[in-house]
């Protein structure tokens, strides 16, 4: 077997399809199929995204609204109860700090990590974060912890 006898396997390729545009003895040269004039004929051609044949696109018919507050601080989420179940998994002993919360992909090297109170905590924990919900603070120290703002 070489590259001059190589063929699809049988019945992969269905059908030659149209040659198109291979001259006027052909019956499809001229325009080859495309019609007279008009962008669609041109090579290169192709529609713009959201194109909606020259009428008003959607993305321009509806009005901008809302504000983006460039100072805005975005915290990660880490909740009372997911501490809980790292306790009970083993994974943390008595100290969760921001390096272990990365290593256990709770937090990412650039993220501001927040506890939140939802759920209970038993386990006697010493907490590290950015910072803390005030239930979430309750939450630790009532369970003999100690709450450390980073």
């Amino acid at each position: 077997m070489d590259l001059s006898n190589l063929k699809p396997a049988e019945g992969s390729v269905k059908g030659k399809g149209k040659r198109i545009g291979r001259g006027q003895g052909s019956g499809k040269g001229g325009t080859a199929t495309r019609g007279h004039k008009g962008a669609k004929s041109r090579s290169g051609y192709s529609k713009k995204l959201g194109f909606e044949g020259g009428q008003m696109p959607l993305q321009r018919r509806v009005p901008k609204f809302g504000f983006t507050n460039i100072n805005r601080v975005e915290y990660q989420g880490v909740n009372v109860d997911t501490l809980q179940q790292l306790v009970d998994e083993k994974k943390i002993k008595d100290t969760l700090d921001f390096e272990t919360l990365m290593s256990l992909g709770l937090a990412g090297k650039n993220d501001l990590v927040k506890i939140l109170g939802r759920g209970e905590l038993k386990a006697k924990l010493k907490v590290t974060a950015h910072k803390f919900t005030a239930t979430a603070k309750a939450a630790i120290e009532a369970a003999g912890g100690e709450a450390v703002t980073l």
